[in-house]
């Protein structure tokens, strides 16, 4: 069931905007509602203010009504098992409990698959407001 991910975020990939890193990055989440989002990361020449390919994934699912994430893809170009940057478990974080799935790939399917409480086992979340 994972592999569909995996070739979402893959095909995703293909269509990031990285003309200053060279570091193409896909990512594709599966949402409660059982659809697939898809996103690349888009840089701009003010370094900075590009985003992540992950923040682009949590934008669809949230514009079409998605709620919370159940499982998570990423994939990059150059390097096998790329995790999701510091920001973008944060905000994995906001739509996704700590068991949920992060499957890390390379060009050929899922290498790695670890929780999100792995990747941030402290999160900063809502109860913190409080």
């Amino acid at each position: 069931m994972s592999e569909d991910l995996f070739i979402a975020a893959r095909d995703a990939m293909r269509r990031c905007h990285a003309p200053y890193s060279e570091f193409p990055v896909g990512a594709a989440l599966r949402a409660d509602d059982g659809k697939i989002y898809t996103g690349a990361n888009i840089e701009v020449a003010s370094y900075p203010e590009g985003w992540c390919a992950e923040t682009t994934a949590i934008g669809h699912m949230v514009m079409a009504g998605g709620l919370e994430i159940r499982e998570v893809a990423v994939i990059a170009e150059k390097m096998a098992a790329c995790t999701p940057c510091g920001g973008c478990r944060q905000r994995l974080a906001e739509f996704a409990g700590p068991e949920t799935k992060i499957h890390l790939c390379d060009q050929n399917g899922i290498v790695k698959t670890v929780t999100l409480g792995e990747l941030l086992p402290y999160a900063f979340d809502a109860d913190a407001l409080k």
